[in-house]
């Protein structure tokens, strides 16, 4: 990251970073720095769910980081409040945005048990819960399937297919697949389920909704922002399994509610359609 800053600076007027909260958060430093020397407009684009404890945790850094941010663009109300809390006014809101066009809506009715998890497998974003969930759903529903789609980032992978063998749960880990390639492979399943720990606006939530995926999601961090309880998704708590049953039961004995849910969702994000997005985009860097 540092070296292409460095290579093309005589040739860009905006470097964008994206901005994380664990490892990622020292490339962003690193290259706000050098950003900085250079005189260079940097925009940090702010992705990390965690970034509110980033900010508790180095606030020194923090401050020269994002002080010196020609804007800071937060893709979530959650992380646009954090930061004006601690004292950042460069601050503006830019939703994350998809091509809605490439998403066709589907009406799922009747509902049927078949769950869709997409997120890298990572313990932030508590992979393992799904298996759970699944676990605990294939006791009433026998017929239930669960498919996760994602990378391995930290042997979460492994932990969740060892405890699947270990009770001989017939999950489908699919690793990672192209954009295309899990837009298709959704079209088999009628539930999407966002077990994370951490969370700001993720794409994958938004992508379900787009696709007519009724979503149970954690209520952490940014999704209350993103998401209305009982309107357009369902919110539990955090690593609540019951909590993610009982979501799931009330949409497969009420199918009409999880229409009329589905529906409320593609509508709410026609505000992520690339095509208005953008138009944000190019007041900043016009």
């Amino acid at each position: 990251m540092v070296f292409t800053v460095f290579k093309n600076r005589n040739t860009i007027d905006y470097v964008l970073i994206d901005t994380y909260s664990t490892a990622n958060f020292w490339y962003a430093v690193m290259v706000g720095y050098l950003c900085k020397i250079m005189r260079l407009h940097y925009l940090p684009l702010l992705r990390g769910g965690r970034l509110p404890e980033r900010l508790a945790k180095s606030p020194k850094i923090c401050k020269k980081l994002f002080k010196n941010a020609y804007i800071n663009i937060a893709p979530s109300a959650y992380l646009m409040e954090s930061f004006q809390q601690h004292g950042f006014e460069n601050v503006q809101l830019i939703p994350n945005s998809i091509p809605l066009d490439r998403y066709s809506f589907k009406k799922r009715f009747p509902l049927r048990p078949r769950l869709l998890w997409v997120r890298a497998f990572a313990e932030i974003y508590n992979p393992l819960l799904a298996i759970k969930i699944f676990k605990k759903l294939l006791k009433n529903y026998p017929d239930a399937q669960l498919c996760m789609v994602g990378a391995d980032k930290d042997e979460s992978l492994q932990t969740c297919r060892d405890y699947a063998e270990k009770y001989q749960l017939p999950v489908e880990f699919t690793g990672k697949l192209t954009k295309e390639e899990w837009i298709e492979r959704a079209s088999d399943f009628d539930i999407f389920i966002n077990t994370t720990h951490y969370d700001n606006t993720p794409v994958s939530v938004i992508e379900a909704m787009a696709l007519g995926l009724p979503v149970v999601s954690t209520n952490v961090g940014g999704m209350p922002y993103l998401l209305h309880d009982g309107v357009d998704a369902l919110l539990v708590h955090n690593d609540d399994c019951e909590g993610f049953i009982e979501a799931i039961n009330s949409l497969l004995k009420e199918p009409e509610k999880a229409v009329k849910m589905a529906k409320n969702a593609r509508k709410m994000v026609e505000n992520f359609d690339w095509e208005s997005v953008k138009i944000l985009w190019e007041n900043i860097l016009r």
